[in-house]
């Protein structure tokens, strides 16, 4: 377990893989830039490049030789309040959402006709809102960061024609920071996790993709205040993908996606003194468990060029009566574009972009003798680049 000091994780390490969440909640489908222009529809099928190492490890059979793929997403989100009817005084926060990259790198290896290996670097969940120090809701919340950083060694084997298997371990470290005007809290924790998939071909013009994420535990330790040291239990979703793609025509490839996440996991943040074990705070969440569904297409324009579009639904875990500052999340749709350029020996360029449309979130939140009461302008940009070579 580790201290506040992140005395095993280099500081700039988990700056570099922050984020503030794009799909539900804070949890990040940004793993890497050539899924983003289609909404990352048939993300679990696609496997034309070693990112399949995050979304299902069994599409590394589909690999030849050794892969790398390397990237990073802009994550762009914008949360204005506008206040109606809360009982402090303020002002409203400014924004506070702004620009955070997500970067990510894949590395797969064929080692027999049957066996694959890959290694991945990736962010799965990040937070990161932020308001003046003087806005209207600063005894809620003023700063609330979390930060992960995921290593994910993974073993594929093709069982036949048809069938291919893959297993993946989780090292995960996490980094979290809440703060309001009357307390600072932090903690670190690492702990492990697993992921399976399995990649069905139908046909040489389609596969099926299925994949699952487990849950994390983590037991978060720090201080309140910079001094009162405290311990805190949660438990990060696990997630299950079943995905579709599909070569329509010489040039036309559809996918589909659709997505479980148990959010339900994450009820409450119970914040424990290590030395008395008294409570010295809860942060509430009451999550339910949410899905995502997503098409997309890809059109090729020419040997070299390929161009993509995606659309989305992303539901919000969060219930209309717990929605808080913090997490000023609703549900979402997605409107993806984005191309592919194919130099052969030399690798590909992906580039993608994602405008997320957000239904406008209304709070009524009673915390700390204080009520907040208004609702939240609020959208995304996500934009991405790619880069993927075979040697």
């Amino acid at each position: 377990m580790n201290k506040l000091t992140l005395r095993t994780v280099p500081a700039l390490m988990l700056l570099a893989f922050s984020g503030m969440a794009s799909a539900a909640a804070f949890q990040l489908w940004e793993q890497n830039a050539s899924g983003l222009g289609n909404a990352y529809a048939g993300s679990a099928a696609v496997a034309d490049n070693a990112s399949t190492v995050f979304f299902n490890p069994a599409g590394m059979t589909q690999l030849t030789g050794f892969q790398l793929s390397a990237g990073v997403v802009g994550v762009g989100p914008s949360y204005e309040f506008r206040n109606d009817g809360s009982s402090a005084t303020g002002n409203n926060g400014g924004d506070a959402g702004g620009w955070h990259a997500v970067p990510n790198l894949y590395l797969s290896g064929r080692v027999t006709d049957r066996l694959s290996l890959g290694f991945g670097v990736s962010a799965p969940f990040g937070l990161a809102t932020e308001y003046d120090s003087g806005w209207i809701g600063r005894s809620q919340s003023i700063k609330s960061e979390i930060r992960t950083i995921n290593f994910n060694p993974s073993v594929a084997y093709r069982v036949n024609d048809k069938l291919s298997l893959g297993f993946g371990v989780n090292y995960q470290k996490i980094d979290a920071e809440l703060t309001n005007s009357l307390s600072r809290l932090k903690g670190d924790d690492s702990a492990w996790g697993w992921n399976v998939g399995a990649l069905f071909t139908l046909s040489p013009a389609m596969r099926v993709g299925l994949s699952y994420r487990s849950s994390i535990k983590y037991t978060l330790e720090g201080t309140m205040n910079g001094t009162i040291p405290l311990r805190a239990d949660v438990e990060l979703p696990d997630t299950a993908i079943l995905s579709v793609w599909q070569q329509v025509s010489d040039r036309w490839e559809a996918m589909g996606d659709l997505s479980y996440t148990r959010w339900g996991t994450l009820r409450s943040l119970n914040v424990v003194s290590r030395a008395s074990g008294a409570t010295l705070g809860t942060e509430s969440f009451n999550y339910d468990n949410a899905w995502r569904v997503a098409w997309g297409a890809a059109y090729k324009a020419s040997d070299a060029a390929k161009l993509k579009f995606g659309i989305a639904y992303d539901r919000t875990p969060v219930k209309d009566s717990d929605r808080s500052a913090r997490v000023p999340d609703n549900s979402r749709l997605w409107l993806s574009l984005g191309g592919q350029w194919n130099t052969g020996r030399y690798g590909k360029i992906d580039l993608g972009y994602s405008y997320l449309y957000v239904r406008d979130p209304d709070i009524n939140m009673n915390k700390n003798g204080t009520t907040l009461r208004g609702s939240y302008d609020a959208g995304a940009h996500i934009v991405g680049v790619q880069y993927s070579v075979g040697f």
